[in-house]
């Protein structure tokens, strides 16, 4: 049972269920890959049982991996369906976006760790490291859909830094932008005028801790006007860091400055 040739090849020829144990995947979704299109078996017996390769071994590999990233089945389709699907050149980069998962999750942990040290010194729990660890992963869960924004060469200089840059220094970053942000939304409700020194020194830390997320390259620049700029086909699950005032103010406050 299992292996029935389908040519002179001495290549073994797997059934469904042997397929599946070699895999370590279950039938029903090998099944259901042939159903939608994403993996079709090498061939059929004559009583019309699934026959697969070794060859589709790599296929599914394929499929799993891009799947564990987060791709949608119809998009791996699409992906793989490709003329110009290189093996090499796929495996690099599902290398290299399991990496920065692995970052992100390291962040996360890092939170968690916090919120228990704090927790074994103090009665009462740390609600701030709570909140840190919730807009930790929302961050990461969140920003996937912003890649589309960034040409490749801006993706991996936004990579590069991320990864040269310590934790802390991106976690003081982190919070420097959420004290900026409530700044901003203070000025706009206690109706400052944009061209006010004291929104002239927002201006200032703004555009200060815009370059720490660009290190002043023009390619991540571009990208993060273009995002910006799209704020209205966001995700509804993204919330927006600050007020459509806010914005306001501080484009205006922004212009203001270049202007001096």
């Amino acid at each position: 049972m299992g292996r029935e040739p389908m040519n002179k090849s001495d290549e073994p020829i797997y059934q469904a269920d042997e397929f599946a144990r070699v895999a370590g995947v279950t039938v029903r979704t090998l099944h259901h890959y042939d159903r939608i299109g994403l993996l079709k078996p090498s061939g059929y017996t004559s009583a019309g049982y699934r026959l697969y390769r070794k060859r589709d071994l790599i296929r599914l590999q394929q499929i799993v991996t891009l799947k564990f990233i987060g791709f949608p089945l119809i998009q791996i389709k699409d992906l793989l369906n490709r003329n110009s699907f290189d093996l090499v050149t796929a495996l690099n980069q599902q290398r290299e976006i399991i990496v920065e998962k692995r970052r992100q999750l390291d962040q996360a942990i890092k939170a968690i760790e916090k919120a228990e040290s704090l927790l074994a010194t103090n009665s009462e729990p740390d609600w701030d490291a709570f909140r840190n660890i919730i807009e930790v992963i929302n961050m990461q869960n969140n920003m996937d859909w912003t890649k589309k924004y960034y040409s490749e060469e801006a993706q991996q200089k936004i990579k590069d830094r991320a990864q040269a840059i310590p934790q802390e220094v991106i976690e003081q970053g982190q919070r420097d932008w959420a004290t900026l942000i409530r700044d901003v939304e203070t000025a706009v409700t206690e109706g400052i005028d944009p061209k006010s020194e004291r929104a002239a020194d927002l201006a200032a830390r703004w555009s200060e801790l815009l370059k720490g997320f660009t290190g002043g390259n023009p390619v991540i620049q571009a990208g993060l006007n273009k995002m910006y700029a799209d704020q209205a086909n966001w995700p509804k699950t993204f919330p927006k860091p600050y007020s459509d005032e806010a914005g306001a103010f501080i484009c205006e406050a922004m212009s203001q400055n270049r202007e001096r």
